[in-house]
């Protein structure tokens, strides 16, 4: 389990155990086939509650994120990486690009223009790609 900061008062603490395992398969941190961490474990690490830790499992579990092992504990499912960043790139796109390219027409900034934008506020912010 990567070394992070403790849980926050804002949502709901089974729901950051969710989603602090989540973020670890999206990035890779817990791959595909990987052991996840027992709900005791999850429990003594976070310092909570197991039923709460238990909680944020199943809510993996019930988006097919992870999948238990009789007998030997839970694990990343095949194909789990890949399905929770469509996800998240889909609700990527619902939060911000879909806003940014309405404001962009009110503005009356074509595809092209926004695009040279979008370059131009990434050279300095770390970005990758051309």
């Amino acid at each position: 389990m990567r070394e992070m900061a403790g849980l926050d008062e804002g949502a709901p603490l089974f729901v950051q155990v969710a989603e602090r395992l989540a973020d670890e398969i999206a990035d890779g941190t817990l791959p595909e086939g990987e052991r996840v961490p027992s709900t005791n474990e999850l429990a003594a690490y976070y310092r909570i509650n197991p039923a709460t830790a238990a909680k944020g499992i199943a809510m993996l579990t019930d988006d097919t994120l992870l999948e238990k092992r009789r007998g030997i504990g839970m694990f990343v499912a095949a194909g789990a990486r890949t399905r929770l960043l469509a996800e998240r790139r889909k609700r990527f796109a619902e939060r911000y690009v879909q806003p940014l390219v309405a404001e962009a027409g009110r503005l009356g900034i074509d595809a092209d223009e926004l695009v040279t934008l979008i370059r131009e506020s990434s050279h300095g912010q770390g970005g990758t790609r051309p």
